[in-house]
């Protein structure tokens, strides 16, 4: 459906250089979502606390799951700059 947004409260039509930015903007996001979903693959993120035979530690899951959160929310928060919407 096309002009969907003007259905929505707080949404406003956007310049063609913010539509671009914020289209930047999820372009590196999905670029990050990449990186993220990689080290959840990561063969030494599969193991447990044991080291790997070059006696490194595998990857703390807990803190790779932190970043996506805090990425997740930073780019919200950009394209949110970006946007500018009218409503909290």
């Amino acid at each position: 459906m096309e002009n969907q947004h003007k259905q929505i409260a707080g949404y406003r039509d956007l310049t063609q250089a913010e539509i671009d930015l914020v289209n930047k903007a999820k372009a590196l996001a999905e670029q990050c979502g990449k990186f993220v979903a990689k080290l959840r693959q990561h063969p030494d993120s599969m193991r447990t606390n044991a080291p790997n035979a070059l006696g490194e530690p595998p990857l703390d899951q807990r803190w790779i799951s932190i970043g996506a959160t805090d990425l997740q929310r930073g780019f919200m928060a950009i394209t949110r700059g970006i946007a500018q919407p009218t409503t909290f």
